[in-house]
């Protein structure tokens, strides 16, 4: 079981990525997947999350109408299209999901529930 997260970089303040989490070893649309992040200095944040049976989606509130998670199940694929990034959100990227996990939390990732995890990509926004 892997999941590969990667599409991050450097980008100007406003501007847009796409970042992809692939899974390995298992059918993704069978899960819920996590996003989270790291700043340095920081907790980790969760940020978004998309359900596994409707697709029921999670945004935390510092990304809520900028990012839109979505899935490609023939691709066996995650996406987290970020838009309008500014500098707080640099960090880096990291896509999960747990053994027992098919739908959002009301409240948004939880790493506890989070058992495999993606290697992180570096997301950072300059002026």
């Amino acid at each position: 079981v892997q999941l590969q997260a990667s599409g991050g970089g450097l980008v100007h303040i406003g501007g847009s990525l796409k970042l992809s989490c692939a899974a390995s070893g298992f059918r993704l649309d069978y899960f819920a997947i996590n996003w989270f992040r790291q700043a340095p200095g920081k907790e980790r944040e969760g940020i978004s999350c998309i359900s596994s049976s409707d697709n029921s989606t999670y945004y935390a509130n510092s990304v809520k109408g900028r990012f839109t998670i979505s899935r490609d199940n023939a691709k066996n694929t995650v996406y987290l299209q970020m838009n309008g990034l500014k500098p707080d959100d640099t960090a880096v990227y990291y896509c999960a999901t747990g053994e027992l996990l098919r739908r959002c939390g009301a409240s948004g990732p939880s790493t506890y529930e989070s058992d495999y995890w993606g290697q992180g990509t570096q997301v950072t926004v300059s002026g």
